[in-house]
C-alpha cells in the first residue's frame, strides 16, 4: 500500500482524485492540504465524501507532507507548485504535478505565457510529460511527472496518430475546443457565475492566447518529429464537465474515412482508455470516466478529428492516477475502471 497526499485538496480536480484513490487497491490517502484555517475534515469541503473519508485538510508545509506520503499529487496553481516541488523531492517523495509548472521545457517560453520566472528551471528538460498514450515507457521509475492540461490532452490525443504517421500537414491546424465550466476551477468568478453562463456559449483567449497552445505544439512536435503549428480557440459551454475538440488538418494525400479511422485505431491499439469510434462522439459518453473517444472524417482535402473526454478525469485526475500506476509498477487501469 502506497501512502499518498494531495496538495490543494479543495478544488474539483482534488475531489475527483480522492474519489479515484478511495477505490484504488494500492493507495492510502495520508494527507490533504489547504490554506483554510481550522483543519476542517474533508467532507466539510467536499460534502459528497461524507462517511467515506475522515482525513483532515491541513495547512502543512511541503516538508511535512513529504514525511507522510510516498507520492504527492500537486494540485496547486502554477508558480505555487514550482515552489513546493523541490522540497517534496528533497524529502524523498515522488510528485505528480497537475499544474503547468513543469510541462514546458523552455523557461523563457514558460515566463512568456505565465508571466513569472521559473524558479526550478534546471528541472524542466528532465521532467517527463505524463501522457501515457504517447510516452508510457518513460514514466516508470520517474520521481517527477508533469500531468497534461485538459485541452492539451484532447488536442494531442486527437492529432498525434495522423501526424506521426504522416497523413496530415503539421501546420495550418485549427483546434476548435469546448469545455464545461468546471475547467475554470472552483474559485467564484464573474464570468463563470450561473447567470452569466447559462443559455450562452462563448469563445475566450482568441488569437492563440491560451496557455495550453505552447504545450500542445511542444508535445506534438517532440513526439511526432515535426514542427507543429496550430490555431487554438477554446470556448466555455454551460455544462458541468467534458471537453469536445473538433480539429481540422490538411491531408497530405487522399484518404477515405475508413483508412483514417484504421490509422487511429492501430495507433491506439492496446491503450486501455482510448476508444476509436465510428459514430460522432459526444461529451456525455465519456463524462465521469477516464476514456477519450476519438473519430475522424475527411472532407475537401481536410481531416476532421473529433476528440471527447472528461476534463476533470481523463483531462486531470484520471491521467494523474494512470501516471501514479505506471510510476509505481501497478496495473495502469487500477482505480480507474468504471
Amino acid at each position: 500500500m502506497v501512502s499518498v497526499a494531495i496538495l490543494g485538496g479543495t478544488g474539483y480536480t482534488a475531489l475527483e482524485l480522492i474519489k479515484i484513490l478511495l477505490r484504488h487497491p494500492q493507495a492510502r490517502i495520508a494527507a490533504l492540504t489547504t490554506r483554510q484555517e481550522g483543519s476542517p475534515l474533508v467532507h466539510a469541503i467536499h460534502q459528497s465524501l461524507y462517511g467515506r473519508l475522515t482525513v483532515k485538510c491541513e495547512d502543512l508545509s511541503p516538508a511535512e507532507v513529504a514525511k507522510r506520503a510516498e507520492v504527492v499529487f500537486c494540485c496547486l496553481p502554477h508558480v505555487a507548485s514550482m515552489e513546493a516541488v523541490p522540497t517534496l523531492l528533497a524529502g524523498g517523495a515522488k510528485v505528480i504535478d497537475l499544474s503547468a509548472d513543469y510541462r514546458l521545457t523552455d523557461a523563457a517560453v514558460y515566463e512568456k505565457w505565465y508571466g513569472h520566472a521559473h524558479s526550478d528551471a534546471a528541472r524542466l528538460k528532465e521532467t517527463v510529460y505524463g501522457l501515457p498514450e504517447l510516452w508510457a515507457e518513460r514514466i516508470p521509475g520517474q520521481r517527477l511527472i508533469a500531468n497534461p492540461g485538459c485541452y492539451s490532452s484532447a488536442s494531442i490525443l486527437g492529432l498525434a496518430p495522423l501526424l506521426k504517421t504522416g497523413w496530415i500537414e503539421p501546420t495550418g491546424i485549427i483546434i476548435d475546443a469546448k469545455s464545461g465550466l468546471s475547467g475554470a476551477g472552483r474559485t467564484p468568478r464573474l464570468g463563470t457565475l450561473f447567470a452569466e453562463c447559462n443559455e450562452s456559449i462563448g469563445a475566450y483567449s482568441v488569437g492563440n492566447k491560451h496557455r495550453h497552445l505552447p504545450e500542445i505544439e511542444q508535445i506534438l512536435s517532440d513526439s511526432c518529429g515535426v514542427a507543429v503549428e496550430a490555431i487554438f480557440t477554446p470556448h466555455l459551454v454551460p455544462m458541468d464537465r467534458g471537453i469536445i475538440a473538433t480539429i481540422y488538418a490538411r491531408l497530405k494525400k487522399p484518404a477515405s474515412d475508413g483508412q483514417l479511422l484504421e490509422v487511429v485505431r492501430q495507433f491506439y491499439a492496446g491503450r486501455p482508455f482510448m476508444r476509436v469510434v465510428e459514430h460522432l462522439p459526444v461529451t456525455k459518453d465519456s463524462a465521469n470516466t477516464n476514456y477519450c473517444d476519438i473519430t475522424v472524417r475527411q472532407a475537401r482535402g481536410q481531416a476532421i478529428i473529433i476528440a471527447c473526454l472528461d476534463n476533470l478525469i481523463k483531462g486531470a485526475a484520471g491521467v494523474a492516477v494512470q501516471n501514479f500506476n505506471l510510476m509505481c509498477g501497478f496495473e495502469e487501469t487500477d482505480g480507474l475502471q468504471v
